[in-house]
């Protein structure tokens, strides 16, 4: 087919890239590790007429070999290139675990929240009211494009949106605050975080976009 000829020319490519340094260079030649994934995410990993292996290429400029089996080799002299191939790669390959903190780095602040690269090529949202405990009038305010954050990933909303939450977590350490807060609350008196939105406590007049949403409704 022609996307499997797309696909040979490229890697046929990348072969000659990646073999070239190795008979030249001996000692020097470049690093080498690989990662497996499924072959049915084998298309999705090379993209329309290899834009996406091309756009891994390019960014990370580590080189890139697909078997047909879905057995990947990355090469590059730096291993930090390499890391960051293999990250994106398996981003394509594989979902993010809903509870699990990651480091991102914000690319898009809007009037609602910003907008946080954290798994591989994958973004999702950090709402407004996920970015701190205290609340936040303007994202503007506290987040900057280039900011490296941590972010817990919650899971989709309604619309298959990725959802992050980076006031559960301690931006300094990585740590979940979850069970921190919800003590804190407990000792207080007050309701725990509610799970669905990722530790937004419950709030006079509503205004959540999730579970809490019903019962308070006023004119």
């Amino acid at each position: 087919t022609q996307a499997s000829a797309g696909r040979l020319h490229i890697l046929d490519e990348m072969s000659k890239a990646m073999d070239a340094p190795r008979t030249e260079l001996g000692e020097h030649a470049p690093k080498i590790e690989t990662v497996k994934i499924p072959v049915d995410k084998i298309r999705e990993v090379i993209g329309s007429g290899g834009k996406v292996i091309r756009e891994i290429v390019e960014k990370t400029g580590a080189k890139i070999d697909i078997g047909d089996d879905g057995t990947i080799k990355v090469a590059a002299h730096d291993q930090e290139k390499i890391d960051a191939a293999k990250a994106w790669i398996q981003s394509i390959a594989s979902e993010p675990e809903v509870g699990t903190i990651y480091s991102g780095k914000v690319v898009k602040v809007v009037d609602f929240g910003a907008f946080v690269n954290f798994f591989g090529a994958k973004d999702g949202l950090v709402h407004v009211s996920q970015i701190a405990l205290e609340r936040v009038a303007n994202p503007a305010d506290v987040l900057s494009e280039g900011q490296e954050v941590k972010v817990k990933f919650l899971g989709f909303d309604d619309r298959g949106k990725t959802k992050l939450s980076m006031k559960i977590v301690d931006q300094t350490t990585g740590e979940d605050l979850t069970d921190k807060i919800n003590a804190e609350r407990a000792e207080r008196g007050e309701e725990p975080l509610s799970d669905d939105t990722g530790g937004r406590p419950k709030r006079e007049g509503g205004g959540d976009r999730g579970g809490d949403r019903g019962r308070r409704r006023r004119d």
